[in-house]
């Protein structure tokens, strides 16, 4: 059976790099009736907490990547645990001592002053400094200086990467590298080999950051006797400009977004077709969708770049799809959040207002930011009332014109005002624009804003008609 892991270390927040590979590793494993694994690697214990654990758990599972084992919201799920690395330290000193007893590890007890010696003399021979501690033939006994170092040996590396195809690494360039610093302190590259075959991983999908550990990591596994592991490299998400993805060019973690009011749906699908399409133009998936679709030969070998504008689409799809309820429920939650007393309007009037964000908000920390002229009388240059080359006295005009026609309607329904009016500017042969801009502007005091007749519906009677007087006033 195919099974997949991510394993990330809490020592932040879950970070977008983290969680595409997740999902990578969740697509293959479940596009292949497999099993997904959430391990967490909190052996560092001066950066790792508990908080960044409940992060980052908490950001797969709002994903909607939820773990057939391994470290969930609601305890651990499975047979193969503990899946914190921190509770499995009695797992690892069998297989250090093993490798002692085959020679395949040996205790080094180099020196600063000597290590300093060998890269000194390797730069004097003018070739490639490459660790072979003169201890690695030796029988040492450890001291507290002492490390444990794999004991490399002069072949090759060759293996089928499922996405950047055959790999190879000449290991003769490969120094004799530190797999614990005591038999009970084992560190990263060791540990993960053991905790990767007692929890039966078939397949490591991960960043291509992590390539430089695949040599050493297959070396220990076949050191051991392990059974061989498929390794899937994705290409790294990269910042617009092709570097590193940083905050200079948006939120770097999982949190981030989530509170800005993306949407996991669209987080998904966006993550998705970073590095990954069906081999066509289409945009939307959901996660079903794109986990019967999924493949790792779709996947492609260079970076993947982190598109905002992509995301913001993406997203404004998706906040369209929701029902109308949960709509209502995020467009409150959003629009507290954004410093706006909701008290002051009816349901009904709050519900427009909402409804009328929806089609035109990114992200839900957005709503309101545009419309705060709903909230309080608008301040405003009066030289914007004028559509086009419209003069004092014709907007005047236009504004008064508006304002009589609304003192007469008694239905502000959307539908209704707007025909009204409309059908008024035909009758009274008017031109649209030079009506209706004023009227615009001088209840939002905006050059862009919603139509008059959503402005209108909302507003109700009695204040549009106030802020059409305030209007002329700013003119005579």
């Amino acid at each position: 059976m195919i099974k997949t892991r991510i394993a990330p270390s809490p020592t932040g927040n879950l970070h977008i790099g983290t969680a595409r590979a997740a999902l990578f590793s969740y697509l293959y494993a479940k596009n292949q009736q497999g099993k997904f694994v959430i391990r967490i690697e909190d052996t560092d214990i001066a950066r790792s907490t508990k908080e960044s654990e409940q992060d980052i758990i908490e950001g797969l599972e709002w994903l909607g990547l939820i773990p057939d084992e391994g470290v969930s919201s609601s305890g651990e799920l499975g047979d193969l645990g503990p899946y914190r690395q921190s509770q499995r330290a009695d797992t690892y000193r069998p297989y250090l001592e093993a490798l002692l007893a085959t020679g395949d590890a040996y205790w080094c007890n180099l020196t600063e002053a000597e290590l300093e010696k060998l890269k000194s003399q390797a730069e004097q021979e003018q070739r490639q400094f490459v660790l072979r501690s003169p201890y690695r033939d030796q029988k040492q006994e450890p001291t507290e200086k002492s490390v444990l170092r794999f004991k490399v040996p002069d072949t090759k590396i060759i293996f089928e990467d499922k996405i950047k195809g055959k790999i190879e690494f000449d290991n003769s360039l490969l120094g004799d590298f530190v797999i614990a610093k005591s038999l009970d302190y084992p560190l990263y590259n060791f540990v993960v080999v053991i905790d990767d075959e007692l929890m039966q991983i078939t397949h490591i999908i991960r960043g291509d950051d992590h390539i430089a550990n695949t040599p050493k990591q297959i070396l220990i596994n076949r050191a051991l006797g392990f059974k061989p592991k498929q390794f899937a490299h994705l290409p790294l998400v990269l910042a617009p400009d092709k570097s590193k993805m940083s905050k200079r060019f948006g939120a770097t973690s999982i949190r981030e977004y989530r509170e800005q009011g993306y949407l996991p749906e669209a987080m998904i699908n966006f993550l998705a077709l970073l590095g990954w399409n069906e081999g066509n133009d289409r945009e939307y998936y959901t996660l079903g969708e794109i986990i019967a679709k999924f493949s790792l030969k779709r996947v492609q070998k260079s970076g993947a770049i982190f598109n905002m504008q992509k995301l913001d689409s993406i997203n404004a799809h998706y906040i369209k799809q929701l029902s109308q309820e949960k709509q209502l429920e995020l467009g409150r939650e959003y629009l507290v959040k954004n410093g706006f007393q909701l008290s002051q309007f009816t349901d009904n009037q709050l519900n427009q207002i909402i409804q009328l964000e929806i089609q035109r908000i990114k992200k839900f920390a957005d709503i309101g930011k545009d419309i705060d002229f709903f909230w309080r009388q608008p301040e405003y240059d009066s030289q914007i009332l004028a559509y086009k080359s419209m003069q004092i006295a014709d907007i005047i005009t236009s504004l008064e014109w508006s304002q009589k026609l609304l003192y007469n309607i008694e239905d502000t329904d959307l539908q209704n005002i707007e025909h009204i009016i409309k059908t008024a500017i035909q009758v009274d042969n008017k031109q649209m624009g030079e009506i209706l801009w004023p009227l615009r502007v001088s209840l939002s005091g905006r050059e862009k804003s919603p139509s008059p007749f959503e402005i209108i519906a909302i507003l109700g009677k009695d204040e549009s008609i106030l802020r059409i007087k305030s209007a002329i006033s700013l003119l005579v």
